[in-house]
């Protein structure tokens, strides 16, 4: 029978351990060894598994608090901990050390990708104090299970980064009642989603008194309030509107991540964007800087429009231009089908009523969020809506950049892909999160106390380590994963109403000194969970072998709706559960943070085998690099940047092949191939001690490599210097003498849209090279600018060596300069020198583009005017 209400009992926790609580409260402290050590006093075996004091807390027994309470050492140690913790709130860090540092480019050119040292520019605390996150998930801890996988897991070690490092950053999402599932597997292995409802007063978070944000939902006044958690010095708002003061209707939009359908979608949409930027407003925050994780969040810009024009007074056109260069969109997909795609009638029963507050028709807004190449006016995509009103766009790894330029190409057509304005910024993690006790200690000998910030060069004495205890680390994190796998597998069995001798099996299941391989990710089928089953006899040869054994934990999620992942992950189950694999082939089920930081640090080897490029970044195995595991991966999302052979193996992707069946068993064949022949007699290579020599260098080759490159302070120092900063100084540039800035840009664009019709390149020439060995050529061009100055824009000489096709390839861009002299009537001459260091076949083109001190990019207006294609055979300067 099912309970008609449900709530939870929760332990009073007794004043003398009240900075036991408030340690447990600020989810920033979770991966300090000092509330560790308080925390595994406390409760080891919860500690060690689960890792949610406020859980702990809420479910221990009054008994054992009591007996906590009474023993003076242990409050003591609270008490110091908490006091301790606390002061550390106000230590400077990293950006408070680096901020006085000359101002950072404003040039928009290059892909962002800084070394994020700290040793680049900075524009001052006077520019860059506030920084506002939008996400629509955040998976901070285990103590907030307000994330469904990588994006939400993403945005919670973004907010501990920034934390570490003292950035001015402050957090925005959603509160969901029911988080997003937890998994269970029947009998059979299907996949059942369970939604319990969580209870606000166990989680890590306390309610804002007296804040009711009100935004308009189709017609509707809808209310929200106010959670806030604590991560370190950084506060996460979360907006829930399960409130009296709404409907049974609007009360569950906040019910689920990711639940129902478009409706719920566009709703919670519009709560997170619009209802945090109110609720920014409520809470005295002004931030200078908007991020958009990506496009879920991307109405926070229509409300940053809306206020600009009903307090500011300022035009649409004006406002757009206003609220642009504060906005940093980062976008996480590198597929269409994964962007937000609202249809017209949706956009106009949710967004008439802005359109008539603001006074502009519905059309003007609809084509914020066209899609070139679609029907005018009957889809919003979510995605270019952001991409048109950021002022800057970054992938979360360079491939994922390039694939996003490529994918995102006819929103700008007059550019070449390569030039348009999406740059990169490979995801980090946060080290002291996912690193495990044992190799934090060893860090923090070899390398540096404070090792997730420390330089490449710190990071290279990982190599000098004692083989011993670093396999002696490796050995203990495995035999941990080990214990933690038979415990599940035990506790999956009995929920599965299986008995006690049934599940006996699980005592025995894996072996702590096998090479242990991890696969542990959303189920979604293009990361193909099941490439390993293609080949069930060579697979049960690997596992099963009595000299090498190999065993595999599996661990993921399929989405509610994902009925072919569904189908994956139950072909994954039925393998997991054949009676001559099942101790060597484990799948763990209910995938979340605390598993995934049992697994990461347990495995010797992490999998990754997704249909390159679909893989935006794919940061677990990130996570696995930062324990000591080797990363066996197709070079797709950051592996494709990181991997060199001597940290790790790189699966071959056949790409050329059309047929996904023929290449999925041309790449399982290659991946079981690298298996059998590298990894496995890598890894079984003892010398006297029964240590894998090789295998460890390998392992110190990765640390010393990767280290510093993928813990999450790289990035964050990255996106402040070289994205953050100048945000906030274009931002306040455009926002000075009451925005006249930004209203002067937006009649310069009017000028130049106007006049642009008459620009042109009417000829272009150039003299060969001066002689025998010459090195100099000249190109000059005859330009039309009709009524436009010269000022308006840029001549721009491309140039570089040709392929037969005449196709320019490492094409170099220079400003050609004004030749007072030349010109024929009405046309002015540009010239430039061309310097040749080699010799072969170049080519060049010629382009205008507008140019102006606050436009970054020319994919600003999408206006070009390129040089004409002669018809006839090319020309080409002889070389030196």
């Amino acid at each position: 029978m099912k309970a008609v209400h449900t709530f939870t009992v929760i332990s009073r926790v007794p004043e003398p351990l009240d900075p036991l609580r408030k340690v447990a409260m600020n989810l920033g402290w979770l991966s300090d060894q000092r509330a560790e050590d308080l925390f595994r006093r406390m409760d080891r075996e919860n500690w060690e598994y689960v890792r949610d004091p406020t859980g702990m807390l809420a479910i221990e027994s009054q008994e054992r608090l009591d007996a906590l309470a009474d023993d003076p050492s242990f409050v003591a140690l609270a008490s110091s901990t908490y006091d301790e913790l606390t002061r550390s709130l106000d230590t400077p860090r990293w950006f408070q050390l680096h901020h006085d540092q000359a101002a950072s480019p404003l040039d928009g050119s290059g892909d962002g990708s800084g070394d994020g040292s700290g040793d680049g520019p900075g524009v001052g605390p006077a520019v860059l104090q506030s920084i506002a996150y939008f996400s629509p998930e955040f998976g901070v801890a285990a103590a907030l299970p307000q994330y469904s996988g990588g994006l939400g897991v993403l945005a919670g070690d973004h907010l501990k980064a920034a934390d570490d490092l003292g950035v001015p950053l402050v957090g925005v999402g959603l509160f969901y009642h029911h988080g997003y599932f937890t998994q269970e597997l029947d009998v059979h292995g299907r996949q059942r989603e369970l939604f319990p409802r969580l209870d606000p007063r166990a989680m890590a978070m306390q309610p804002v008194p007296d804040i009711r944000i009100c935004i308009d939902i189709a017609g509707n006044s809808v209310y929200a309030r106010l959670w806030e958690a604590q991560v370190g010095r950084i506060p996460l708002w979360l907006l829930d509107t399960d409130v009296d003061e709404n409907d049974d209707a609007d009360r569950l939009i906040t019910n689920r991540l990711y639940g129902g359908g478009l409706e719920e979608r566009i709703q919670q949409e519009i709560l997170l964007g619009i209802g945090g930027i109110r609720a920014l407003a409520a809470l005295g925050r002004t931030p200078q800087v908007f991020h958009i994780n990506e496009g879920h969040a991307g109405f926070l810009a229509l409300e940053r429009i809306r206020n600009m024009m009903l307090d500011e007074g300022l035009s649409f056109a004006e406002a757009k231009e206003a609220t642009r260069p504060g906005a940093i969109f980062t976008t996480h997909t590198p597929v269409p089908a994964g962007i937000d795609r609202f249809p017209r009638d949706l956009m106009e029963k949710y967004f008439v009523g802005w359109c008539r507050e603001v006074g502009v028709s519905f059309d003007e807004l609809m084509e914020l969020g066209h899609e070139p190449g679609t029907n005018e006016g009957e889809i919003f995509n979510m995605a270019v809506m952001s991409l048109r009103l950021a002022g800057q766009t970054n992938g979360v790894a360079k491939l994922h950049g390039r694939i996003s330029r490529e994918m995102f190409a006819n929103v700008w057509p007059e550019l070449s892909v390569d030039e348009l304005p999406i740059a990169s910024v490979t995801n980090g993690v946060h080290g002291r999160t996912w690193v495990s006790r044992e190799m934090s200690d060893l860090f923090e000998r070899c390398v540096d106390p404070d090792w997730p910030q420390a330089s490449p060069g710190a990071w290279k004495a990982i190599e000098a380590a004692s083989d011993s205890e670093l396999w002696t680390v490796r050995r203990s994190n495995r035999e941990r994963l080990v214990n933690f796998a038979r415990r599940r597998l035990r506790k999956q069995g009995l929920n599965k109403g299986l008995s006690e001798s049934q599940v006996a099996w699980a005592e025995e299941a894996l072996d702590p000194a096998s090479l242990t391989i991890g696969f542990a990710r959303r189920f979604a089928t293009y990361k193909r969970a099941n490439l390993l089953l293609s080949d069930p006899d060579r697979l049960r040869s690997i596992l099963l072998s009595s000299d090498a054994p190999v065993q595999i934990v599996m661990a993921g999620k399929a989405h509610p709706a994902d009925e072919p992942g569904k189908a994956l992950l139950a072909e994954i189950a039925e393998a997991a559960a054949s009676l001559d694999l099942r101790n060597r082939l484990v799948f763990i089920e209910d995938y979340d943070i605390s598993v995934a930081r049992v697994l990461v640090a347990g495995v010797d080897v992490w999998l990754n085998n997704p249909l390159r490029p679909m893989e935006a970044c794919g940061t677990s195995g990130m996570k696995a690099a930062l324990n000591g595991v080797l990363n066996c991966s197709i070079l797709d999302g950051w592996w494709d940047e990181y991997y060199e052979p001597e940290t790790g193996w790189a699966i071959p992707s056949a790409e050329w092949q059309d047929d996904v069946e023929a290449r999925n068993q041309i790449e399982a064949n290659s991946m079981l191939s690298i298996l059998e022949r590298q990894v496995i007699p890598l890894f079984y290579q003892r010398d006297a001690d029964g240590l894998p020599i090789e295998w460890l260098r390998r392992v110190k080759r990765s640390l010393a490599h990767l280290g510093p490159e993928i813990e999450a302070s790289r990035m964050l120092k990255q996106y402040v210097l070289n994205h953050y900063e100048p945000a906030a100084l274009h931002s306040a540039r455009l926002a000075a003498d009451h925005y006249e800035p930004a209203k002067e840009f937006v009649r310069w664009k009017r000028r130049i849209l106007r006049g642009w019709s008459a620009v042109g390149v009417i000829s272009t020439s150039f003299t060969d090279p001066d002689g025998e060995g010459g090195t100099t050529s000249r190109v000059t061009a005859q330009i039309a600018l009709g009524e436009l100055e010269p000022s308006d824009v840029d001549v721009q000489l491309i140039f570089g060596p040709v392929e037969p096709d005449d196709e320019l390839t490492e094409p170099r861009t220079v400003s050609m300069i004004p030749d007072s002299e030349g010109g024929a009537p009405g046309w002015l001459s540009y010239t430039f020198d061309l310097s040749f260091d080699r010799s072969g076949n170049f080519g060049y083109t010629v382009r205008v583009v507008p140019s102006h001190p606050n436009m970054t990019t020319p994919a600003s207006l999408d206006r070009v005017a390129w040089a004409p294609v002669p018809s006839g055979p090319p020309e080409y300067a002889a070389g030196p």
